[in-house]
């Protein structure tokens, strides 16, 4: 306390229940100075102490409606008293150096002497003023001593709990912000350095009635002067009151934004500062008035607000890989645990039209995304755009800070969103996206790195997933991008949809990074059969993958269709290079078919069988889509690759010999059916071409005629030239058999017509040789252009 108490006398200890009468206080300020300090002159201490006096005759309605409320203010003053004296008056209100503090214009709490007790100090003190107003009671009805009447109350002080504490400290609060009324300004004010020291001390009340009577002061000398007559002393007055108004704002939003870190000190000078406001507000068209108190309360407000967020604790991301996530936890039990204390604890020093909690909830939206844009600054990985994006969107708003049931009903539900600015929340979701299709690059790059490391160095054998080849690229490729969709989905429609289009984005290009790096590993291992498995692998698995991806359809069809056509791309080269690695393998045994030695030596149609074989055991491991095409390829090419061999006028038959060619062929061309039969081959109309030309082969030369109709109907688009081959072949290399024969097909073709199934083209793609020699040795030579090569 500021200053010595008076000593209590008999009648005062009777009239503990009573508010002091002014004539005590001026009693009392005739006795005291504090420490020996000399008092204030004559004119100002009277002009003080009247001043008081009045207003402490409004404060006796105030007692009979509260006497807590006073005679709080009493146990307070007697902390440092004797316990022989169970109440003391309050300190005389001089006006001395130091006694400000004492003034009846404080809170009923006592005069600040000491700004740093807690909530529960302010409810003992309360409770203690309790039990000792009941010990005046039983002391004036002679109902024992004060020792027994301590020892009696002192289980009521104990039985006190926090809750109930509150309760009166709140209960006290709320009397004060009720019955509160500015008391009268003094007709003549304090000193600059008086009224500046009260505004130190956080006398707020006293102060500023102090300051309004030298505003009075300064407007009346200011009136009474002409425009062109302003001494010096005038503009001194008005600096200092400048000045002082200054420094009274600055406190009292000091205070405001102080208080929720330390609302038990601050509960009763928030009460000051908001009638302050409100005086201010209505003074507003006086000369010399400062604008913008209420908008300054709120920058206070906001003030307070962002120092509390400051404090939160953040780890280094070297400190903690979760560093954000567990910051952002923290901030959110902060905003809570802060707007719990204004709603219980300090709305209730604000008159109704301060709106203080909507205020308090509006200004942590504002700092909240402030604090947000700098942890932005900080963000580098993937995970921690994605904990500030759900932190913004999902958890801010939901029942773990701004939904949070205590915060209930106050915080109506269109309130807790972040009001963030759009631009800000659309930033940070394409710094996710860019982030992810970064990190999916790398990803996809160690994927290749993967395969190399683990399959193609080891030479490892493709693993057989459900009866095919299967690599693991597919499922890593496709649960990779699932789990960063459907992350994003549960975040936001809209950002799910750009997570789509990024992953697409990169994954377009990963076919031919993928295909580059596999060939340059693969092509020393061309001929062997790993390689080829290898290839299979990659088509099922990336074939798979499209499949996988046909999901991301309606949400981006055209970054889609790019990817499709990439892998579609991938697995056709892949395809066709099994085929062409087939193709090199079988064509030295296919060009020495029908030969001279062929008739003889059977290793070239035995080794065309085995690699043959070879390709249909490494179909069986391909998907059915892929294996039927693949398939389909191959019976082609060996058919028209066989029959080929026909046309190219490389051996005659002679002697018959053409008898023995034909149950070969017949014998060779069973054996191959037989494998593509086993394969699957969908070519069905490629089986009856053998054993047609077998028997045009086998056949005596007048029956050769019988034997082209079928042929013309199955293979439309034989022409003269091949038909000219396979005699030349048969034996029939000129004469007028070989021309009737010619003019037969042209017949059959003439009379077939388009009937034909124009999708069965076997011979079109065949070059048949052109027989050179047939001018030479026939009359009937001349006439071939009769007959037309079609």
């Amino acid at each position: 306390m500021h200053g010595q108490m008076a000593e209590t006398t008999k009648e005062e200890v009777d009239a503990g229940n009573e508010v002091n009468d002014p004539s005590e206080w001026a009693e009392d300020a005739t006795k005291g100075s504090k420490n020996g300090e000399k008092q204030m002159e004559s004119p100002l201490k009277e002009k003080s102490l009247g001043f008081k006096m009045s207003f402490r005759e409004s404060l006796k309605a105030v007692s009979k409606k509260s006497p807590i409320v006073f005679k709080n203010k009493r146990s307070e003053n007697t902390d440092d008293q004797s316990s022989n004296s169970p109440l003391r008056p309050p300190h005389s209100p001089s006006l001395s150096k130091g006694s400000p503090s004492q003034s009846s214009f404080q809170s009923p709490k006592a005069g600040k002497a000491s700004l740093a007790r807690t909530m529960s100090d302010s409810a003992v003190e309360i409770t203690g003023s309790l039990a000792r107003r009941g010990a005046s009671i039983r002391q004036s009805l002679g109902l024992g001593t004060k020792q027994k009447k301590q020892e009696l109350l002192e289980p009521v002080t104990e039985a006190k709990t926090p809750s109930e504490e509150q309760t009166e400290v709140i209960d006290t609060v709320l009397e004060l912000r009720n019955t509160y009324t500015l008391p009268e300004i003094p007709p003549m004010p304090l000193s600059v350095m008086e009224i500046n020291k009260l505004i130190e001390r956080e006398v707020l009340e006293e102060a500023y009635v102090n300051l309004l009577s030298l505003r009075l002061e300064f407007q009346k000398e200011h009136q009474s002067l002409d425009q062109e007559d302003y001494p010096i002393e005038l503009v001194n007055k008005e600096k200092d009151l400048s000045l002082l108004y200054g420094t009274l704002r600055n406190k009292m939003f000091d205070i405001v934004r102080n208080s929720s870190a330390l609302p038990s000190c601050n509960k009763e000078l928030l009460v000051y500062v908001a009638q302050i406001i409100l005086e201010e507000e209505k003074r507003q068209g006086e000369p010399g008035a400062m604008q913008g108190w209420r908008e300054a309360w709120r920058e206070a407000v906001l003030n307070g607000v962002r120092d509390t967020l400051k404090k939160v604790h953040l780890d280094s991301r070297e400190q903690n890989a979760s560093w954000l996530a567990v910051h952002l936890g923290l901030l959110g039990k902060v905003v809570v645990g802060d707007l719990e204390r204004v709603k219980t604890e300090l709305q209730s020093s604000y008159p109704e039209d301060f709106n203080v909690f909507q205020t308090y909830v509006s200004c942590y939206h504002e700092a909240v995304g402030e604090h947000l844009k700098r942890l932005l600054e900080k963000v580098l990985e993937l995970k921690d755009y994605y904990a500030l994006l759900e932190f913004i969107i999902h958890r801010y708003p939901s029942e773990k800070v701004m939904g949070s049931s205590s915060l209930q009903p106050e915080l109506k539900e269109d309130q807790r969103v972040l009001t963030l600015d759009k631009n800000f929340l659309n930033q940070i979701k394409d710094k996710y996206c860019g982030r992810l299709q970064a990190d999916m690059k790398t990803s996809l790059n160690r994927i290749i790195e993967l395969e190399n490391e683990e399959m193609w160095k080891e030479k490892r054998k493709p693993e057989i997933d459900e009866g095919i080849y299967s690599s693991h690229i597919d499922m890593d490729i496709w649960t990779n991008i699932k789990g960063h969709v459907q992350g994003s989905r549960r975040l936001d429609v809209n950002l799910e949809q750009k997570v789509v289009r990024s992953c697409l984005e990169e994954l377009k290009t990963f076919p031919k990074r993928f295909e580059s790096a596999f060939v340059e590993w693969s092509s020393p291992l061309s001929n062997s059969s790993l390689w080829a498995e290898y290839h299979i692998s990659y088509i099922n698995s990336f074939s798979a993958l499209k499949e996988h991806m046909k999901s991301y359809q309606d949400t981006c069809p055209i970054q889609l269709g790019l990817v499709h056509n990439e892998i579609d791309g991938l697995t056709t080269r892949l395809s066709q290079a099994v085929m062409e690695d087939f193709k090199t393998n079988v064509k030295p045994y296919l060009r020495r078919q029908m030969t001279g030695k062929w008739f003889s030596f059977d290793e070239d149609f035995s080794q065309l069988i085995s690699r043959t074989k070879t390709l249909s055991d490494q179909s069986k491991y391909m998907t059915p889509k892929h294996k039927q095409a693949f398939v389909n390829k191959a019976h082609f090419f060996v058919v028209k690759e066989y029959v080929s061999q026909l046309m190219k006028n490389n051996y005659s038959c002679k002697n018959r010999k053409n008898e023995t060619a034909a149950t070969k062929i017949t014998n060779q061309w069973e054996e191959l059916k037989e494998i593509f039969q086993d394969m699957n081959s969908t070519l069905d109309w490629l089986h009856p071409v053998g054993n047609q030309l077998s028997m045009i082969i086998g056949c005596k030369k007048s029956d050769v005629k019988q034997h082209l109709q079928p042929l013309v109907n199955n293979y439309p688009d034989i022409r003269k030239s091949h038909l000219s081959a396979l005699l030349y072949f048969r034996g029939i290399i000129r004469g007028r058999e070989k021309h009737t024969i010619l003019q037969r097909l042209a017949e059959l073709k003439q009379r077939t017509g388009n009937t034909g199934n124009r999708e069965q083209a076997l011979f079109s793609e065949i070059q048949a040789a052109v027989n050179t020699d047939c001018l030479a040795g026939t009359p009937f030579s001349c006439l071939s252009f009769i007959v037309p090569d079609s």
